[in-house]
């Protein structure tokens, strides 16, 4: 399911296949070796035209039948995408605005999911506190901050990529998450160089480091804020932020 806040990747359907004539999502069965992202990102590109360089994977929500499953993987653009009808399942694939997906014909299947697959966007985001968890990770960090400050955003970046359950972050709603990360850094870690990660946005903090957090929870309508700082707590709790202490995310990399 690719979407952004105002729209929707939909297909609609042949009138020849199963439901045909209505709009759902391109999709279709896996092979024995792929996982549900592989198969999804797969089928968007046999199906729609669509990239899978240019779609960031937040999240799969998985319907269990006994016996067999069906999975939707969540996505959104990080590059222009111009969806279009590229196999003969389809008779059109195109965006559609959120507002008006209640009004179409929808496939039973999608039609049934779509309260619950809507509401999940947009992705978690956490936002890390890098100072504060570097700090409470006894690696020598004291001796070599930018080396510790490269040491977490590896790691951070492993387990982003890897998901986790929905009852392991808060709010992320019914299904596997992948989050997007906000990795805050400042002073002597500021200019620490890091590889590239499209799930991570790394802050460099020209000042307050805090200041830096809230300024990015203020931008983010999700966010977990990873910090044991009481007075950073308070401020971004106060904007509806979610805060865990560092011993949460350092469990979670160790999992």
């Amino acid at each position: 399911m690719l979407r952004t806040a105002e729209q929707i990747v939909l297909q609609h359907r042949a009138p020849w296949s199963h439901h045909g004539d209505t709009w759902g999502l391109p999709g279709g069965a896996r092979d024995s070796l792929e996982s549900a992202i592989d198969a999804a990102v797969r089928e968007a590109a046999e199906e729609a035209g669509i990239d899978g360089a240019d779609v960031l994977v937040t999240g799969v929500h998985v319907v269990d039948h006994g016996g067999w499953a069906y999975a939707t993987v969540l996505a959104e653009p990080v590059a222009p995408v111009e969806p279009a009808s590229t196999s003969a399942e389809s008779i059109e694939v195109r965006w559609h605005r959120i507002a008006d997906v209640a009004d179409l014909p929808l496939h039973p299947g999608f039609a049934a999911s779509w309260p619950v697959l809507a509401p999940m966007w947009p992705a978690r985001v956490v936002i890390v506190d890098v100072a504060n968890v570097v700090g409470s990770r006894p690696d020598g960090w004291w001796s070599d901050r930018i080396g510790a400050t490269r040491r977490l955003y590896d790691d951070v970046s492993r387990w982003a990529s890897a998901g986790l359950p929905a009852d392991r972050l808060p709010g992320a709603g019914p299904a596997s998450c992948l989050p997007r990360v906000g990795f805050v850094i400042e002073g002597a870690a500021r200019d620490a160089p890091l590889r590239t990660d499209p799930r991570i946005e790394v802050v460099r903090a020209a000042g307050s480091g805090d200041d830096a957090i809230v300024d990015a929870v203020r931008r983010t309508p999700k966010a977990v804020v990873v910090t044991a700082d009481r007075q950073l707590r308070d401020r971004v709790c106060a904007l509806g932020a979610i805060v865990y202490g560092p011993r949460w995310l350092l469990d979670e990399l160790g999992r």
